[in-house]
């Protein structure tokens, strides 16, 4: 459970419930494409039934009218920063943050104080995500020692541990011949690769986006060259190898053209686009406001257009939030040393319906498989029922109400994270309720719930 005081009290109410009928949703499960007005009835941790039911007087019921019922949302990149005892984030605030935004599944990466980089790091997240008993916790392990790019990991024994993914995420693996062993290691364990495509020479102290606003600012600038350079470097790596390949928190543009190329040859290559890359441009940076620095930067308008077209088109298939919290005082320095990063789990769900759904750039059934069946696919998880909903598969749902509206405000997060540039921004859309395993583990003050 999360620490007292983190928030959630106010946000989501977590209840433990073994048998719950969610009456008369829209239920979507991209997985199967199905899309109909229907009852979920949840009965020891599996689906017992979707269509019309006609329950006992005594169970729970959720009255989902006018709401989406769909497969138990997945953030396949969040931070909750443990191990590390001088953490903002644990396990248990940020489980319970996925909890609050409709994520029953999160998957955490490796860059923490140590590194998760052995098995005994990921057996170690696996026990302390098992007793929280919140969102489901996966582990994504470290591609090389310490994340320093000098040496292969343990690969192989962390994916025997449970890992579902390998990166450096916060940093690239730079070295060629290193890449090139991460590859064939990642492909032979049968996990996918999730790279932060930075070239350090171009990146190099980057703290904005290079062009008029880093000139303006007096900032170092961070080209997308940066980024693209090392998506075609490592597409072309890989020709010859075939490991699943991520392209981390997409940026640029142009690299959309880059990987819709691989992908039309067949390559088995991937990317996520964040909330904040698909909403927000450089000129939040404009006055030197330490809440929009993010890594890799803000971009441009014509950016976020081609990024959206690669949403449209397929050629980007994921979302992911990229939550990443930060003490107060990492955020409240000048932009040059302010921390890089923003939280995002709670609010991500009405942000992504604001740039894509509210857009027309796609409806609601292709946003939920970019929040379920597609990340599962990818991780593999999808292999033990989640991303989709079907009848005896697990109970991992999720209650989304779009058109609630409501405000933004860090404050009431359950996350121990406030830095984000979305504080104040009225949204509309938001989970209601979110099921993991047939427990209602968060539950907003409704009518809709009867006993």
């Amino acid at each position: 459970m999360p620490a007292p005081g983190c928030g959630c009290e106010r946000q989501a109410k977590i209840v433990g419930v073994t048998e719950v009928l969610i009456q008369g949703g829209r239920v979507l499960d991209p997985a199967s494409g199905f899309d109909q007005t229907a009852d979920v009835l949840i009965r020891d941790s599996v689906i017992a039934r979707i269509g019309r039911v006609s329950p006992p007087a005594e169970i729970r019921r959720i009255d989902a009218e006018g709401c989406l019922v769909a497969p138990g949302l997945i953030d396949l990149h969040v931070h909750l920063r443990e191990p590390d005892p001088q953490s903002t984030e644990t396990i248990a605030t940020g489980a319970a943050a996925a909890l609050g935004g409709g994520f029953a599944t999160v998957c955490c990466m490796p860059n923490t104080q140590p590194p998760i980089d052995s098995a005994s790091a990921v057996e170690y997240v696996n026990r302390r995500a098992a007793l929280v008993g919140a969102a489901r916790v996966f582990v994504v392990g470290a591609a090389t020692l310490g994340r320093r790019g000098q040496q292969l990991a343990p690969i192989a024994s962390m994916a025997r541990a449970g890992a579902v993914a390998f990166s450096d995420d916060g940093a690239c693996v730079a070295d060629a011949r290193l890449l090139s062993m991460v590859l064939r290691t990642v492909r032979a364990a049968g996990r996918c690769f999730m790279q932060h495509c930075q070239d350090p020479s171009l990146a190099g102290c980057g703290q904005v986006n290079a062009g008029h606003m880093a000139a303006r600012l007096g900032l170092p600038g961070w080209p997308g060259e940066a980024e693209e350079i090392i998506i075609d470097r490592d597409i072309r790596l890989n020709r010859a190898i075939g490991c699943r390949y991520h392209v981390q928190h997409l940026s640029s543009g142009e690299s959309v053209s880059i990987i819709r190329r691989a992908r039309s040859e067949g390559q088995p290559v991937t990317t996520e686009v964040t909330p904040h890359h698909l909403l927000l441009t450089e000129d939040c940076c404009r006055n030197y406001d330490p809440q929009a620095k993010v890594n890799p930067p803000l971009r441009t308008a014509r950016d976020i257009e081609l990024l959206k077209e690669g949403v449209a088109d397929g050629t980007i298939t994921i979302l992911a939030s990229d939550h990443a919290p930060h003490p107060l005082d990492r955020k409240q320095l000048d932009f040059a040393d302010a921390a890089f990063g923003i939280v995002g789990l709670e609010c991500a769900l009405p942000l992504y319906k604001a740039a894509l759904v509210d857009g027309g750039v796609i409806d609601w059934q292709a946003l939920l498989a970019m929040l379920t069946i597609n990340p599962a696919r990818l991780v593999g998880i999808d292999s033990i029922g989640l991303g989709s909903l079907a009848v005896g598969g697990p109970a991992d749902v999720t209650v989304i109400d779009p058109n609630l509206d409501w405000t933004i405000d860090p404050r009431e997060f359950s996350s121990m994270g406030r830095n984000c540039p979305f504080a104040g921004r009225e949204v509309r859309g938001r989970a209601i309720a979110t099921i993991v395993g047939g427990e209602v583990r968060m539950l907003r003050e409704s009518e809709r719930v009867t006993a």
